[in-house]
């Protein structure tokens, strides 16, 4: 049964660029972050500030205009707290105090005009917020900076900002890319830290950039559309940013479709300070997270037990919450699932067993879908999902369980083969072997709390047995013991069920 919402537990987040004015609002403030409004306005207050030193005065209306639309939007949807933010455009001009004390007024909140080390602190906690254990360095590209980090785990280290975001490049370059190029080029070549990306991520943050990711999706067929986490290699990145501004000289961005009109000028700039990046710290893989700065300051209010909690769990107990038919038995599946990696020495690392228990979590999200439909629809809703602390082939493996719980094993009803790619054959048939598990319990217990726990395995040789208690006796049919045995081929044994 859906929790109703508490009044006054949502949060939002303000968030005043360099390029745009955005409004997030969060269910609530918890590990795992949960959208239910989102809303930004293109407004570009830091495209004049490196030449002139000042806001531009229609960017503040525009700015300003929207600020009464996110403060009134808050109101009617009953927030319960608001934060606020501002970034490079308002630091750097002149004239930001002025611009800050308005907004101020207007969202009748104080704003926090964030410090270059500070915006880069809180891109960095982002991505600890967005993806599982990550390792690299982080590179938050607004309109008006460029902030670098160091992240390892949960250790963040002190961040660097450069006046490289896509605006100010275009301003202090007079739109020239030959000069924006140097300019770069310059910035770049000091930054001592990134010496130390060498062979590890670079994980990219910020709209212009997943603009750029959302370009290479499209053209390169890719499964899913989902911006956060995707990765591509270092050497890919390289190369299509080098096409990009290809595209950018034969001025053929225009017929790029996909991207904001106001964000496509911007493109070419955040193509040329990738590939200096990539250049100069000679990283392994770029992934593109959507987590960043609004999500870093939301997670640092965290309790330190909240922040250590695991993202993706946290994502997975709320659907299953949401949506299952009983939150609990969700939980007796995974002990139950437990039992069975122990008795047939299943052999899984501590990330297998994650997704596994993640897999339980969301094993019967989808029954209220027409069974025609359960697996492809909850597959979808898996590998779409607004969640992060998860990678893209995570997704699959995750979402191809559930969909092998609901579709079955054969040949007729396969998923999509795009989707069965991104998975290696031992990842695809560790899917099948879980949603092999899954149809055999669901069909014991119906979804109901109370059932797994008095069944149990036992292995004699190459014989695996499953024993059911004398009070559920009856449960045991000719349906549930060919799912059993079918279950037991997929792990090289004889399958039987024995009443105790």
């Amino acid at each position: 049964m859906k929790r109703p919402r508490k009044r006054g537990s949502s949060v939002a987040v303000i968030d005043i660029g360099s390029n745009s004015v955005r409004l997030v609002v969060y269910e609530g403030l918890t590990r795992s972050l949960i959208p239910i409004f989102n809303e930004k306005t293109l407004c570009g207050l830091g495209r004049e500030v490196q030449s002139t030193g000042l806001l531009a005065p229609d960017a503040v209306d525009k700015a300003l205009t929207s600020l009464r639309r996110f403060r009134a939007l808050c109101r009617v949807m009953q927030v319960g707290r608001v934060f606020a933010i501002a970034t490079a455009a308002c630091r750097d001009a002149s004239n930001g105090p002025d611009f800050i004390a308005r907004a101020e007024r207007i969202c009748a909140v104080k704003i926090e005009i964030l410090s270059g080390p500070r915006e880069a602190r809180l891109s960095a906690l982002g991505v600890i917020s967005g993806i599982h254990h990550p390792d690299g360095i982080v590179g938050d590209l607004g309109g008006g900076s460029l902030e670098l980090i160091d992240v390892r785990r949960n250790s963040v280290r002190s961040g660097v900002t450069l006046p490289l975001g896509g605006l100010a490049l275009q301003d202090l370059a007079h739109k020239s890319l030959k000069r924006a190029d140097r300019i770069v080029r310059e910035e770049i070549d000091e930054v001592e830290l990134l010496t130390a990306g060498r062979g590890r991520t670079f994980y990219a943050v910020g709209g212009t950039w997943r603009a750029l990711a959302r370009i290479h999706i499209i053209q390169s067929g890719y499964p899913l559309q989902v911006m956060h986490g995707y990765s591509i290699s270092a050497a890919e990145a390289l190369d299509f940013s080098r096409r990009l501004r290809r595209l950018a000289a034969a001025d053929m961005l225009a017929d790029i479709e996909s991207v904001a009109d106001a964000r496509r000028p911007l493109l070419t700039y955040a193509a040329l300070v990738l590939e200096h990046i990539i250049r100069v710290a000679k990283p392994k893989t770029i992934v593109f997270s959507t987590f960043g700065v609004r999500e870093g300051l939301l997670h640092e209010k965290l309790s330190e037990a909240e922040r250590t909690k695991d993202g993706l769990i946290c994502a997975a107990e709320e659907l299953n919450r949401l949506l299952s038919r009983s939150a609990k038995h969700a939980h007796e599946l995974i002990a139950w699932t437990d039992r069975l990696a122990r008795v047939v020495k299943l052999r899984e690392t501590e990330e297998d067993r994650r997704l596994r228990h993640a897999a339980c979590l969301l094993s019967d999200i989808g029954w209220r879908v027409h069974p025609d439909h359960r697996g492809e629809q909850t597959l979808s809703l898996v590998v779409n999902g607004n969640f992060g602390a998860i990678t893209h082939t995570e997704r699959a493996f995750v979402g191809l369980s559930v969909f092998y719980r609901y579709a079955g094993l054969s040949e007729e009803n396969q998923p999509p083969l795009t989707m069965q790619e991104l998975l290696t054959p031992s990842q695809l048939e560790r899917a099948r072997l879980l949603g092999a598990a899954f149809r055999v319990a669901h069909l014991i217990s119906a979804a109901r709390p109370g059932v797994l726990p008095a069944t149990h395995f036992r292995s004699e040789g190459r014989k695996l047995m499953l024993m059911f208690e004398h009070r559920l006796g009856d449960l045991v049919a000719d349906r549930v013991g060919s799912r059993f045995k079918q279950l037991a081929r997929l792990i090289n044994r004889a399958g039987s069920i024995v009443r105790r």
